[in-house]
């Protein structure tokens, strides 16, 4: 019986990640699972693990025999794992160590509890929509990339002229500070903080935000999964721009640059070890004031 194996991917600066990690490869190697960490990982926790209680990702270990990872961090660190695992089945289960995180699983006060249900194979997992993200200038390709929660176009010096379109049809022009392509996913992150709708995750769909537009028409949009989204920097615009996804990636467009985001074939698999309702999600994350509630079954939250 060939030997399992669990990735783990941690935030390797905060104290309390640190010892979250220490803590969680102990417990998986006393239940027999073999621990596997990113060589970057493996590299930084030197001060603080032994190297052989670890595989090393790729050398040692493929990604086709990781059978989950476990997150330790915020969303920033999900997110790097899912750098790391794009293109792959493997599912992530994140356990926040950070502030407002969306795509954690579990608190760190349920670690042991999270490993325990991972080692058991009890979770169930859910697909996020994704982004391809293409940007070309003069009909050649530039950047070909992808995202979790946005691409986002912005300015490097003075304010941007852009032109937006939906499916290849002409929507509107503005100047801005820039305009966020995201999912539902991500609908709680950048587009968020620049005052985008909350879109649950079942719902399938694009969104455009504007940011800072100085337009009449600066509204939200929200298309259909099969939309693409354009945004195009116009010859009008003082300096280029640069594009970041997730911000993670970044590629500076030169004026003329024009940017599509449309639905990836490659989702986000997480892995989920209850079955936690969105709603409560944003209620405990923002502490949404929500006494008098009654509802259907006279409960509160």
């Amino acid at each position: 019986m060939s030997r399992r194996c669990i990735l783990v991917v941690s935030h390797t600066a905060r104290p309390e990640a640190i010892e979250a990690t220490v803590s969680v490869i102990a417990k998986l190697r006393e239940a027999g699972v073999t621990p596997v960490m990113p060589a970057s990982d493996r590299r930084d926790f030197a001060p603080h693990l032994d190297q052989r209680l670890t595989a090393e990702l790729d050398d040692e270990v493929g990604l086709e025999n990781i059978e989950v990872a476990l997150v330790l961090g915020g969303d920033g660190t999900i997110l790097r794992a899912a750098e790391l695992l794009r293109g792959s089945l493997c599912p992530i289960l994140g356990v926040n160590l950070g502030h407002v995180g969306f795509l954690a699983e579990a608190e760190s006060h349920d670690l042991s509890f999270t490993v325990d249900r991972v080692l058991a194979g009890e979770f169930a997992v859910e697909e996020r929509m994704t982004l391809d993200v293409t940007a070309s200038y003069a009909g050649e390709i530039i950047a070909q990339t992808w995202a979790v929660n946005e691409a986002s176009v912005e300015k490097l010096g003075r304010m941007l002229e852009v032109a937006i379109g939906v499916d290849g049809r002409p929507l509107t022009s503005f100047g801005c500070d820039g305009v966020v392509l995201a999912t539902p996913t991500g609908s709680t992150a950048y587009s968020f903080s620049a005052g985008g709708p909350v879109v649950w995750p079942s719902v399938q769909a694009l969104l455009a935000v504007p940011l800072a537009a100085h337009a009449l028409f600066n509204r939200s949009l929200v298309v259909g999964p099969e939309s693409v989204l354009t945004v195009e920097i116009l010859p009008q615009s003082g300096d280029r721009g640069v594009m970041w996804c997730d911000g993670r990636r970044r590629t500076e467009l030169p004026v003329g640059a024009v940017v599509e985001a449309r639905r990836s074939e490659l989702p986000l698999r997480l892995a989920r070890i209850d079955e936690g309702v969105f709603t409560d999600r944003l209620v405990n994350k923002f502490h949404l004031p929500v006494s008098g509630w009654r509802g259907r079954a006279g409960q509160t939250t």
